[in-house]
C-alpha cells in the first residue's frame, strides 16, 4: 500500500542521534567515480545539483515486478516530487523577496573583509614578540580558510554572482589562485558528483575522505596538517583529465598564488630564511584544517547510504544523507553555513547567508512533513567518530533500504 500523505518513507534499521544502521548488501563501497568519466545520466546530475527542479533521478525505476508494490513505489515517487516542488516554491518566494545584499552582499563583504585583513596579518608576523606574532598567524590562518573554503565553495556553485561569466572568473580566482586546486575538477567532483549523488555508494559517498590505513587518532588529529601539501599534489594529478589550455592556466594560477604567499612572508613579514617562510606557510594554511576535515566527514559519513539503482528522490536523499551542525562563529565566518547543513544540499545555488535565511522554513517544513532532519553537535560527532572509526571510516558502509521504493 502507498504511504499515507505526509508520512516519510521508512527505512530498515534504526536512527539514533542522526545515525542509521541499515540492512547490508553484498559488495563494498565501490571506488569513487573515475576522474574524467561522466556520471550516469550526467545531464540529470547537473540539473539536480544546481537546479531546483525535482525531475527524475538515477534509478527511479521500478525494481519490484508488478502488483501493488510497484504501484506503491510509483505513487511514493510522485508524492516525493510534489513535496520537493512545494518546498522549492516556498524557498523561491523568500529568495525573490530578498535584496541583493541578502543574496550576495553579505558573503561578498565577508570575503572582502578577509582581503583587507591580509596586510595586518603579514605585518604582525614582523614582530619579535609572541602575542603579535601569534595574532598574525591566527589572522592569516582564518583569512586563508575563508578564501579557500568559503570563497571556493560559493564560487563552485556560482553563488557569489548571478553572472555565469563572473562566476567562472571567481571560481578560477578562489579555487586555483587561492586554494591551489583545479577549478574544472573541483566543480565536477563537488557539484556534479557529490551533490548529484549524495551518499550514493560509488559516486557521492564521500569515500575520497577515507584513509583506512591510518588509525583514528592519526587521521583525526595529525593527518589534517598535511592538507596544504596534499591539495596541490592531488590537483597536479587531476590535470591529466582537463584540456591543456585549462591545465596551463591552472599551473600558472597555482604557482602565482603559492609564490605570492611565500614572497610576502620574505619581503613584508621579514622572514630571514626560505625554510622559516615555508614553515609559516604550512602553519597558516593548516590552522583550520582539522575542523575542515572533521566537518566534511561528519556531514555525510555515518548517515544512510544508498545503492545507485535504489536511491530515493531528492528530498529524501538530502534530508536523510546530510547532517545539520549548529552555528559556530568561527566556522560560519571561515567555512560558511552552507558547508554544514542540508539546506545547501537541497538548494545548492544559494549563498551562505541565504541558506541561513531559509533554514527555519526548510527545517519547519521537513519536520511538519515528518521527513528526516538530522542534527548533532560537533563535539558529539567527534566522539562518535573516535568510538566507531573502524565501522565508519574503514569498513564498507551498509546500504539503507527504503521500504516502499523497492
Amino acid at each position: 500500500m502507498p504511504l499515507e500523505d505526509g508520512d516519510p518513507a521508512r527505512w530498515r534499521g534504526q536512527q539514533v542521534n542522526g545515525e542509521v544502521s541499515g540492512t547490508p548488501r553484498l559488495g563494498g563501497t565501490g571506488d569513487s567515480q573515475p576522474r574524467g568519466t561522466p556520471p550516469p545520466d550526467s545531464s540529470k546530475t547537473e540539473a539536480m545539483a544546481e537546479g531546483w527542479e525535482p525531475g527524475p533521478a538515477l534509478g527511479d525505476r521500478d525494481v519490484t515486478p508488478g502488483g501493488d508494490l510497484q504501484q506503491a513505489g510509483q505513487e511514493l515517487g510522485r508524492r516525493e516530487e510534489a513535496l520537493m516542488a512545494e518546498l522549492s516554491e516556498l524557498v523561491q518566494k523568500v529568495v525573490k523577496s530578498s535584496s541583493w545584499w541578502e543574496r550576495h552582499g553579505v558573503d561578498i563583504s565577508i570575503l572582502a573583509c578577509s582581503f583587507l585583513l591580509l596586510p595586518a596579518g603579514f605585518l604582525c608576523l614582523r614582530s619579535a614578540q609572541a602575542i603579535p606574532f601569534l595574532a598574525g598567524v591566527l589572522t592569516l590562518g582564518v583569512v586563508h580558510h575563508t578564501l579557500t573554503v568559503k570563497g571556493s565553495h560559493l564560487a563552485s556553485h556560482n553563488a557569489l554572482t548571478e553572472s555565469k561569466s563572473w562566476g567562472k572568473v571567481w571560481a578560477i580566482f578562489f579555487i586555483e589562485l587561492c586554494s591551489a586546486f583545479t577549478a574544472e575538477q573541483a566543480t565536477y567532483n563537488h557539484v556534479k558528483i557529490h551533490h548529484g549523488y549524495t551518499n550514493v555508494i560509488g559516486l557521492g559517498d564521500s569515500s575520497t575522505w577515507k584513509l583506512p590505513f591510518l588509525n583514528r587518532y592519526v587521521y583525526m588529529f595529525i593527518a589534517p596538517l598535511a592538507v596544504p601539501i596534499i591539495t596541490p599534489l592531488v590537483a597536479l594529478d587531476l590535470l591529466r583529465n582537463v584540456e591543456w589550455k585549462a591545465a596551463l592556466r591552472t599551473l600558472c594560477c597555482m604557482f602565482l598564488g603559492l609564490y605570492c604567499h611565500y614572497w610576502l612572508l620574505l619581503h613584508v613579514s621579514g622572514f630571514q630564511s626560505p625554510w622559516s617562510a615555508l614553515l609559516c606557510m604550512l602553519l597558516t594554511r593548516s590552522l583550520l584544517a582539522h575542523p575542515y576535515i572533521h566537518v566534511n566527514i561528519f556531514q555525510h559519513i555515518g548517515l544512510p547510504m544508498f545503492a545507485a539503482d535504489r536511491k530515493p528522490k531528492r528530498i529524501h536523499l538530502m534530508s536523510l544523507g546530510v547532517l545539520n551542525l549548529p552555528r559556530n562563529a568561527l566556522l560560519d565566518w571561515s567555512f560558511g553555513h552552507s558547508l554544514i547543513s542540508c539546506h545547501h544540499h537541497l538548494f545548492p545555488s544559494l549563498s551562505d547567508n541565504m541558506c541561513l535565511k531559509i533554514k527555519p522554513i526548510v527545517s519547519q517544513y521537513l519536520k511538519q512533513k515528518k521527513l528526516p532532519y538530522n542534527e548533532d553537535t560537533y563535539a558529539s560527532r567527534l566522539r562518535l567518530f573516535l568510538r566507531r572509526y573502524e565501522e565508519l571510516m574503514v569498513h564498507a558502509p551498509p546500504i539503507t533500504e527504503l521500504v516502499g521504493i523497492q
